[in-house]
């Protein structure tokens, strides 16, 4: 009898704990991104103002329309897509936040398969 009271008080003060998430602090800044496909890391950094993200990854400099759903979910639509995949809007969800990260989620709009990584805010 001790030990289900034990088990039940354990999963009632783990059913409490929330993430934090104070993703207003997230939405504008410069970051680095960094996130890992099929075992290969890739990082990137990113300015973002309220209406538009300019990214830097290789080199090479992307530029997204930013459309807020909530303060924790967004949508980047390509400026100027230069193919069929770049047309495709991406969905990003943060997930949790610290001071000075936020854990994301993120796909094409409409697909299921889902990737994470990790933002940075650089000061």
């Amino acid at each position: 009898m001790k030990k289900a009271l034990v088990i039940i008080l354990c999963l009632l003060s783990l059913s409490c704990y929330n993430s934090e998430r104070n993703c207003k602090n997230f939405k504008t800044g410069k970051f680095k991104s960094v996130t890992t496909i099929n075992g290969v890391k890739y990082e990137s950094e990113f300015v973002r103002t309220d209406t538009l993200q300019i990214e830097k990854y290789e080199e090479k400099t992307d530029s997204s329309k930013v459309r807020w759903i909530n303060d924790c979910e967004v949508v980047f639509k390509t400026i100027n897509p230069k193919n069929r995949i770049e047309k495709k809007d991406i969905h990003l969800k943060i997930l949790t936040t610290t001071d000075s990260t936020y854990t994301y989620e993120y796909s094409y709009v409409g697909e299921t398969k889902k990737q994470k990584g990790v933002a940075y805010l650089l000061k």
